[in-house]
């Protein structure tokens, strides 16, 4: 999971904890967040704009880590009708690891509910080869949609959203693990 904000008083905090539960409910998933609020994981990114990398070249650890996992599901929120800067800069800085692995995407905001930043996310993602899911989790008026615990008013129907979303996940990720296992893509 990577968690696309980096903004202090996100509203991430609320979405990442709720999507990593459900993902905990499965046996067959393991969670891996990748936080681009990570102190460490901020310095790189920002060490790595300073000297003008990109393409995978400049952040080693975040290659490394997006290149471990089978599939990776973005949570993003919907920032002036887009995605975060720092999502763009973060998936600008990794290459090949994207290359025919599956994405999903779990967005909020107001109105639009982050819809409109996932639509510009599959072009991004389209272009570096990786498959992105038809369906998402959207929060539309996010704020409203969640208790002071953290849990989605509509558990049962957020709930059934994510299932939708991580079968879609799985199926692929285990897909393409497998045919690039047998036939490396370097499309």
């Amino acid at each position: 999971m990577l968690i696309g904000s980096a903004r202090a008083g996100r509203f991430a905090d609320k979405v990442a904890p709720w999507f990593i539960g459900e993902v905990r409910k499965r046996d067959d998933m393991d969670v891996h967040v990748i936080d681009l609020a990570e102190p460490a994981l901020v310095d790189e990114l920002r060490l790595s704009f300073e000297r003008g990398g990109g393409g995978g070249d400049g952040v080693p650890g975040l290659a490394r880590r997006i290149g471990e996992v089978d599939g990776v599901v973005v949570i993003t929120p919907e920032y002036n009708h887009g995605y975060p800067a720092s999502l763009k800069l973060a998936i600008d800085y990794v290459y090949s690891e994207w290359r025919a692995k599956p994405v999903g995407f779990v967005s909020y905001g107001g109105m639009a509910g982050g819809q409109r930043a996932v639509e510009q996310l599959r072009q991004v993602f389209a272009e570096l080869h990786a498959v992105t899911m038809r369906d998402t989790v959207s929060f539309h008026m996010a704020w409203e949609r969640f208790d002071e615990r953290g849990r989605p008013y509509d558990e049962e129907g957020t709930a059934k959203a994510a299932a939708v979303l991580l079968d879609q996940l799985a199926w692929w990720g285990l897909t393409l693990r497998e045919g690039r296992a047998v036939r490396p893509y370097d499309g």
